[in-house]
């Protein structure tokens, strides 16, 4: 298996409360159109905003399954993203979903940067 240069590590997800309680808001379109931008031109041949849309499905599904979202809660999550990586690609075989482990990789990489940009991701010291 081919190693990937992770920008994801030490990453943590802030829940979707912050912490003077307003709401974090989380906006697929707008995270669909973020990503799109964010890729590399060579990129965008193969990874269109369905490819994308699964994707952010796919994590958002693994952090409800791992408990990392709480709506009470201004607690931060870490995030496994090795495991979070492996578990999309289970997933993208059990679904039948035609994407490479690079193009699983670009999109994480841009949903990170949306992320980023809206205050719901930060990064471990």
């Amino acid at each position: 298996m081919k190693t990937f240069l992770w920008i994801l590590t030490n990453k943590k997800l802030k829940n979707m409360k912050a912490q003077d309680d307003d709401l974090l808001v989380y906006d697929e379109d707008e995270a669909v159109k973020f990503i799109l931008g964010f890729l590399p031109e060579e990129a965008k041949a193969g990874i269109d905003d369905t490819k994308i849309e699964y994707v952010l499905d796919v994590v958002y599904e693994y952090y409800e399954e791992n408990g990392l979202i709480d709506e009470d809660s201004t607690e931060e999550a870490s995030i496994d993203e090795e495991d979070m990586f492996k578990y999309i690609q289970k997933c993208a075989k059990k679904d039948k979903i035609e994407i490479t482990d690079e193009e699983i990789q670009l999109i994480l990489e841009g949903e990170y940067e949306y992320g980023k940009s809206i205050g719901i991701y930060n990064e471990e010291e």
